[in-house]
């Protein structure tokens, strides 16, 4: 098969969140099953850098609303993956990626730009693999603008993964305009245009990245208002668990960044000379008997930070558990995480920001992981932290639900914690029954931490899901 990835951002290259990391890892991984894949992203500010070592290929003018826009498509193979970059001065190169004015124009840009470059690049796909409302027009403008011209557009297929349904691509009905169309209900929402319900709409198929959150988006409580139109095409709507690259970039066997290495066998050894190494690092009580709770990630509501606002300082003050958080956000959760500091110095540290050695060693040095977010399209922290030893606490929400066992205390099934409710007491009494089991009983702890370090969240599982589903899209026999 011949994929083209179309993606907003791309790791190593551009980077806000998860859907660069899918642009590398998945790609990387349909490649290694004996398909043909390349990758397509906006040329941005950031890139420059890397532009010495492109080959430029050509240049198309895009006809968009009542102007013209020229773009630019340079290649670079990196890591054996092909990537096309789209070059255009003033949409692109800029300090950031996203939330501009005019982010609806320079999407609708890319858009175009990506279904003008076929005969450039010499790469006509049978499937377009697009990502998140920034692509989620390709469908639309492809079935209206080109599937005519020849049989190599005609016969392309679409699939459109929603990396987290929150964010959609909504603006006012006057970008309409740019689609050259006359005017369509098709991406119209609630009076305005939305990107990503286009995607919906004319997508060959659909999926999210896990099986319970393609379900929970088609609730009211959960679907940001595109529930139903989710449910008008839930035949063609499925759930794949995102993976981490847990052989290479995620292996506590061969972590560059740790202080000791381990695997299964030596764990208990490895994590305390990593749990030392922090302990000191961030100036905490150096107790290495005493459970160790971490936190990774964005510092935003979504993340279940008001729940841990709420009943985490309880839990400092009536348990031996101390507490590390690496992340930046919302400056109200920032704010809360320096009080927890001062008025806890032997107790709590935090680096506001990120820092990928000290993440790593985190994962490491941990026995716990906090992740009680209102909803999680997927979450890779979780799965992290498993790999290194690190019992997750989560809500049963999308991928968390999907990924993480929940502990069984009469049979010492589980590789983590969960509860279902979100509630900051619910999240509290997680928190003590895991360091209660922590510090009582240290057999079953290992068992359950031997359980979590076996689980198979691999790249490879994940690509074999996605090469079934396009497999399925374009009718071959599986």
């Amino acid at each position: 098969m011949k994929i083209l990835f179309c993606s907003s951002e791309a790791f190593p290259f551009s980077k806000t969140g998860g859907l660069a990391d899918m642009a590398y890892f998945l790609p990387k991984s349909i490649k290694s099953l004996g398909h043909d894949i390349v990758v397509i992203t906006p040329f941005y500010e950031g890139i420059k850098k890397h532009h010495e070592a492109m080959t430029y290929l050509g240049t198309k003018t895009i006809y968009m609303g009542h102007g013209e826009v020229i773009v630019n498509y340079y290649k670079l193979v990196y890591d054996s993956i092909t990537y096309i970059f789209v070059q255009n001065m003033h949409y692109f190169e800029r300090e950031g990626l996203y939330g501009y004015h005019d982010d609806a124009e320079r999407f609708a840009a890319f858009s175009y730009a990506i279904l003008e470059s076929l005969d450039i690049i010499g790469f006509y796909p049978d499937i377009m693999h697009i990502n998140d409302w920034q692509t989620s027009m390709i469908p639309y403008l492809l079935d209206k603008h080109y599937r005519h011209q020849s049989f190599n557009y005609f016969r392309i297929h679409t699939l459109l993964t929603i990396h987290n349904l929150q964010y959609q691509g909504d603006f006012d009905k006057d970008v309409a305009k740019f689609f050259n169309t006359d005017f369509d209900y098709t991406y119209i929402h609630f009076d305005r245009v939305n990107y990503l319900k286009a995607g919906i709409e004319r997508a060959t198929k659909i999926n999210t990245v896990s099986p319970s959150y393609s379900k929970e988006v088609m609730t009211r409580e959960y679907g940001f208002s595109l529930d139903g139109s989710l449910e008008n095409r839930s035949n063609d709507f499925s759930g794949i668990l995102n993976g981490i690259d847990d052989a290479n970039t995620f292996n506590p066997e061969t972590d560059k960044y740790l202080i000791k290495t381990y695997g299964v066998r030596n764990r208990k050894s490895g994590k305390h000379l990593n749990k030392q190494f922090l302990l000191e690092h961030f100036g905490l009580d150096k107790s290495l008997d005493e459970p160790l709770i971490a936190y990774v990630g964005r510092l935003a509501d979504q993340k279940g930070l008001g729940l841990m606002e709420y009943c985490l300082e309880e839990v400092i003050r009536y348990s031996n558990a101390k507490f590390i958080l690496m992340g930046s956000g919302d400056k109200a959760y920032e704010d809360y995480f320096r009080y927890l500091t001062y008025k806890y110095p032997t107790k709590v540290g935090n680096y506001i920001g990120f820092n990928e050695k000290i993440a790593h060693i985190i994962y490491a040095a941990s026995d716990m992981f906090m992740m009680p977010s209102r909803f999680e399209p997927c979450g890779l922290g979780q799965m992290i932290a498993m790999k290194y030893g690190s019992l997750p606490i989560v809500r049963e929400t999308g991928g968390l639900k999907d990924s993480v066992i929940p502990y069984n205390k009469y049979t010492q099934e589980g590789t983590g914690f969960s509860f279902k409710n979100y509630d900051a007491y619910d999240l509290k009494d997680k928190l003590f029954e895991a360091v209660n089991l922590f510090n009582e009983d240290k057999d079953t702890w290992q068992i359950l931490v031997k359980q979590a370090m076996k689980s198979d969240f691999g790249l490879n599982q994940m690509a074999r899901a996605y090469e079934k589903l396009y497999k399925n899209i374009i009718g071959e026999k599986i």
